[in-house]
């Protein structure tokens, strides 16, 4: 735990939250400053920064409960969709350094997540790009 950290501290129940499920390793409550109605975060409870940091059981229950908790979360608000967004460090814009999963409900016409800026890649970059990433794993 990080006493610093706003998520350790919801875990440790020293700031309130309205939190829909937790286990053992997660906590999933909803954001207080949401997208969209039915906005959730889910957590593990151990502080890990990014999710390149966190164990494989952490990932394994926060895999396990990602799925019930978005089709639960879609299914009261009456949304259409969701996003699933895990932002890891500052400049992919981490604002709490801590892994956290954001549920955000979605329906036609709502105004959130207008754009994708796809680009492309150079000839040759994507092939050389694959060969890098499969050497270190």
């Amino acid at each position: 735990m990080s006493d610093d950290c706003i998520f350790c501290r919801i875990v440790e129940g020293k700031i309130p939250s309205c939190k829909v499920c937790q286990d053992e390793l997660t906590l999933a409550f909803l954001d207080i400053g949401p997208l969209s109605e039915g906005h959730c975060l889910l957590i593990p409870r151990q502080h890990y920064a990014r999710l390149d940091e966190c164990p494989a059981a952490t990932l394994a229950a926060l895999g396990r409960n990602l799925g019930p908790l978005a089709r639960a979360v879609v299914d009261v608000v009456g949304a259409e969709g969701y996003n699933v967004l895990n932002n890891n460090d500052r400049c992919a814009g981490q604002l709490v350094e801590h892994i956290h999963f954001h549920i955000i409900p979605r329906n036609p016409g709502d105004g959130v997540f207008t754009q994708w800026p796809a680009g492309e890649y150079p000839e040759g970059r994507i092939e050389q790009l694959a060969e890098n990433i499969k050497k270190l794993l």
